[in-house]
């Protein structure tokens, strides 16, 4: 059970309620982790905003980005994390062998280099902050200046959203997000 009250759109703050409702109208899933971020109607417009963006405007391959974030949900042990990326991973083209061996992906055959250059990197942000100088020339090999900052904050906001997600216990939803549509709705502007 949350820690937190999950807000329904009668008892949340007047700007959350509204955004809230643009999420619906929009055709998306007003998310669990929205209703406890909810309780702070001064951070949770940005807070979504910046999701979005990550997921809709970046220039790092969607597979890059749910692979790390996959690999974030299983190193903060964030069972929300995984189970809504999970199927999203696999619309962009992870596949399920990739996702059963995310945990031990160092001595599986499941990913090629770029993808270990990510994993590697990801785990080194996620994990101790700081960064080898041979991993980041290795993830150079493979990605731009620019998609190794969208990875950097892609790596940084769904560790942050782990955090929150894990000491809140927020408990996922009846129905999980199945697609980014369901995450982005129809416009995949979102919120």
């Amino acid at each position: 059970m949350a820690r937190v009250r999950l807000l329904t759109n009668d008892e949340a703050p007047p700007k959350t309620r509204e955004l809230f409702e643009k999420i619906e109208n929009n055709g998306a899933t007003v998310l669990n982790l929205y209703r406890a971020v909810g309780h702070s109607p001064s951070t949770i417009s940005s807070f979504i905003k910046l999701g979005n963006v990550l997921l809709n405007h970046a220039e790092l391959p969607s597979q890059i980005r749910e692979l790390a974030i996959l690999r974030i949900a299983n190193l903060a042990g964030s069972e929300y994390e995984w189970n809504q990326h999970v199927p999203i991973a696999t619309e962009v083209g992870i596949n399920s062998q990739q996702i059963d061996e995310i945990h031990q992906w160092k001595s599986s055959g499941s990913f090629s280099d770029e993808e270990r250059a990510v994993l590697q990197y990801t785990d080194e942000v996620t994990i101790g902050v700081a960064v080898e100088d041979d991993t980041f020339a290795a993830l150079q090999q493979y990605l731009s200046e620019r998609s190794i900052v969208e990875l950097t904050i892609s790596i940084a906001y769904w560790g942050m959203i782990a955090r929150v997600l894990v000491p809140l216990n927020i408990e996922l939803e009846e129905r999980s997000v199945g697609s980014v549509t369901d995450l982005l709705g129809k416009h995949k502007g979102g919120a």
